[in-house]
Parts: C-alpha cells; sequence; structure tokens
C-alpha cells in the first residue's frame, strides 16, 4: 500500500515533456544527467548528444515505440573519447577481401550470402584418389567452372557488392578481382542479419536461389581506415528502407571503452523511456523526499501496527537522498531535514540535494531530471523484492550442520 501511495504521489508530481526531432534540448540533459556520475561524464554532453540522435533516428514518434535491434554500438580501442561517433548506417568490422577492390562502391546492390564460394561436396563421407596429372587437371577445371558460375550467378542478378558469411580461398578471391565483383567474407551472423534488414535486402542460402529482387540497397559502401595500425572498417550508408545507426567508440584503453559502452546504453535506454512516456520527476532525492513526505503524513491516519511499515517505508526512501549528501561532501542529516522541511512548507517537489553546490536546492534550476517511468520501476522493483525475502523462512549456509 505504502508503494502504491509513492507511486501514486509520482505521477501527480511528474512534468510533461516536449520534445520533436527538431527540439531535442530537454533529451539532451536528461542523458546528460544520466552520464554525469559515469567514468565518462567529462564528455557527456557530446555522448549525450549522440544517444539522443540515435534514438530519435530509429524512433517511430507517433507509436512512440523504438527498435533497440536498429541501434548498433561498435567499440574500438585507440584515439581519443571525443572522437566517438554516430553512423547512419551499419559499421562492421571487415575489409574488402583482396587489397587491389575499390575501397567505396556507390549505389551498391549488394548481395547477401551464407553460402560459400567452393565447390558443392557431397555430404556422406568420400575419399577422392588423384593418381594423374590428368586427373588433377580435371579437377582443378572443375572447380574453376563452379567458381566462374557462382560469380556469373552473382552477376547475372545485378549485384555489384557481395557480403558472405563465410569464408573462400585465394583463387576464388583472384577471380572475383578480375570479373570485378568486390566483395567481404566472414562476416558474423548478428552483423549479417542487420545488414539485410538495413539494406532490406534478403540472406540467401543458396546461389540458385539468388535474384535481383533479394539484393539490399545502400547508397554508399566504403572502407574507413584509422589509427596507427591502419584497422580497417567498412560503413553501409544511404539505406532507404530502414533507419539503422550505429554508434562508433573510441578510447584510450580496453577499460575506458567498456565502460562508454555501458555508459551510452544506459543514456539510450533513458531517452528511450522518454519517447514511450514523456512524463520526468526531478532527481538530487527530490522525488524520493517528497513521496517519504506523503508517505509518513499517510501513516499517521492509518489505524494498528500497520502504520509502522508505512514510516519503514518512508525511513527507506530518504536512503538515497541521505547518500547522496554525504557523497556530496554534506552534513546528510541536516541537509536532508532542510530539504525535506522546505518541501512541507513550500509546498514545492522540485527542491533536493545541491550535490554541486549551485547554490539552489531546485533541480529544475539545475537541469536534474530522471524519468518517471525509471523512477516508478525503481519502487514497485524493490519493494517486490523485500516482498519475495520476506518469504523466506530460514537460510541455510552451505556446509551448515542441522541441529
Amino acid at each position: 500500500m505504502a508503494a502504491a501511495l509513492a507511486v501514486k504521489h509520482l505521477e501527480s508530481i511528474a512534468e510533461s515533456l516536449t520534445f520533436s526531432k527538431d527540439n531535442v534540448g530537454a533529451l539532451t540533459d536528461i542523458a546528460s544527467t544520466t552520464l554525469g556520475s559515469k567514468v565518462v561524464n567529462r564528455y557527456r554532453k557530446e555522448l549525450a548528444k549522440i544517444a539522443v540522435e540515435a534514438v530519435l533516428s530509429v524512433a517511430d514518434l507517433e507509436h512512440r515505440d523504438v527498435d533497440f535491434e536498429l541501434i548498433k554500438i561498435v567499440t574500438k580501442v585507440g584515439a581519443q573519447l571525443e572522437d566517438t561517433m554516430l553512423i547512419k548506417g551499419v559499421l562492421v568490422d571487415k575489409d574488402m577481401s583482396h587489397p587491389q577492390m575499390p575501397k567505396e562502391i556507390k549505389d551498391a546492390h549488394i548481395a547477401i550470402l551464407t553460402c560459400p564460394f567452393e565447390p558443392p561436396k557431397p555430404k556422406t563421407k568420400h575419399k577422392l584418389d588423384v593418381t594423374t596429372v590428368e586427373e588433377y587437371q580435371k579437377l582443378r577445371e572443375y572447380e574453376k567452372q563452379k567458381f566462374e558460375q557462382m560469380v556469373q550467378q552473382v552477376k547475372d542478378a545485378g549485384a555489384n557488392l557481395v557480403i558472405c558469411q563465410w569464408g573462400f580461398d585465394d583463387e576464388a578471391n583472384h577471380l572475383l578481382l578480375q570479373r570485378e565483383l568486390p566483395a567481404v567474407r566472414w562476416v558474423g551472423g548478428p552483423e549479417i542479419e542487420l545488414i539485410a534488414i538495413a539494406t532490406g535486402g534478403r540472406i540467401v542460402p543458396r546461389f540458385e536461389e539468388l535474384s535481383k529482387a533479394k539484393l539490399g540497397f545502400a547508397g554508399s559502401v566504403k572502407e574507413i581506415s584509422f589509427g596507427t595500425a591502419r584497422d580497417r572498417m567498412l560503413v553501409i550508408e544511404g539505406c532507404p528502407s530502414s533507419r539503422a545507426v550505429t554508434v562508433f567508440i573510441r578510447g584510450g584503453n580496453k577499460m575506458i571503452v567498456d565502460e562508454a559502452k555501458r555508459s551510452i546504453h544506459d543514456a539510450i535506454c533513458v531517452v528511450r523511456n522518454l519517447v514511450k512516456d514523456p512524463r520526468v520527476v526531478y532527481g538530487g532525492g527530490a522525488a524520493d523526499i517528497s513521496c517519504a513526505n506523503v508517505v509518513a503524513e499517510a501513516a499517521d491516519k492509518v489505524p494498528g501496527l500497520e502504520q509502522y511499515s508505512y514510516r519503514a517505508f518512508a525511513d527507506a526512501l530518504e536512503v538515497i537522498p541521505l547518500a547522496l549528501a554525504e557523497n556530496s561532501g554534506l552534513n546528510p542529516i541536516e541537509a536532508v531535514s532542510e530539504v525535506k522541511a522546505r518541501q512541507i512548507k513550500e509546498k514545492n517537489p522540485r527542491l533536493g540535494v545541491d550535490c554541486m553546490h549551485k547554490g539552489t536546492n531546485d533541480m529544475k534550476e539545475q537541469c536534474v531530471v530522471e524519468a518517471l517511468i525509471g523512477k516508478r520501476q525503481q519502487i514497485l522493483l524493490a519493494t517486490q523484492l523485500v516482498r519475495m525475502i520476506l518469504k523466506i523462512d530460514d537460510v541455510r549456509l552451505p556446509g551448515e550442520k542441522e541441529d
């Protein structure tokens, strides 16, 4: 009951956020707040803009839905964190199969294959003995014919780029170069699915099934190189049938890159929540203190022992602002008590702990905001967890002897 009362009060003090694809200032401020406590907080403004732009690029604002499958996060150690960028397309950690193949292809018609460029093999166990030079030449000629047939089938379908899940040997690679058909090999399953979604193509398991209707299309496919090691990656941009985007994270070492990936994922989740439900409450412990005041006030009206559970719930809600004040170098009891008194006196649920020492407790002025959907879930999930723990009669530790 106390949790339901707190959630109901949260919804009553929440404010609706107005934003559009042309007006993203409020979303950027909230994403920046999310990144404020992370290791990457030095670049939180830049990363917040990337997170907001990524979500709005794939969001359906009419139905208030965000397809996370269209947002891919790729990391690469090297350069600086500020070199992190958003690519309006798909980034693949591969390069062209032959160094002499073109590095950029305009108006690419892409054949997406899960079949290898190699002659067919019998499904059963077999052994082939080659005893003469003539037999070897026949076998070699057969393989060459099969390679040429496969390449011709791809060319006949109208493709000018091949993306293959499997590899192919040097002979097939050389033949592809001769026939002016650029190719990319060893592209993983998740990446090949994302490419198919982004380009509107179909994944083809056999060369015989390849047709023009199953080809994907991209405005440009180019190979980019960076870093002192000349690492190369493929960028697929200008996909008309999809809004897929890629967040390309750079950093000086693996720890920074991994932390940036987690932080940007959190920011993207917060922006996604705001697209689904644009209502917000104010941070800095303001919402928690306001809910604690309401629950404590309701405890006085509850008869019997239940009022003690209400008071305990109100005390639990104050743990977050107390921790914020303590971590900010303030006297926690004094700071929280002052904010509680001011909230009750001024009836202002926006007052919170001044963690940044800006001289004001109004979190609206400090732009410390969080999504209502996130704060509501925190209270509901924490309450549900406590109820599960209270249902446990006893706990036995490993190796503990029975009485």
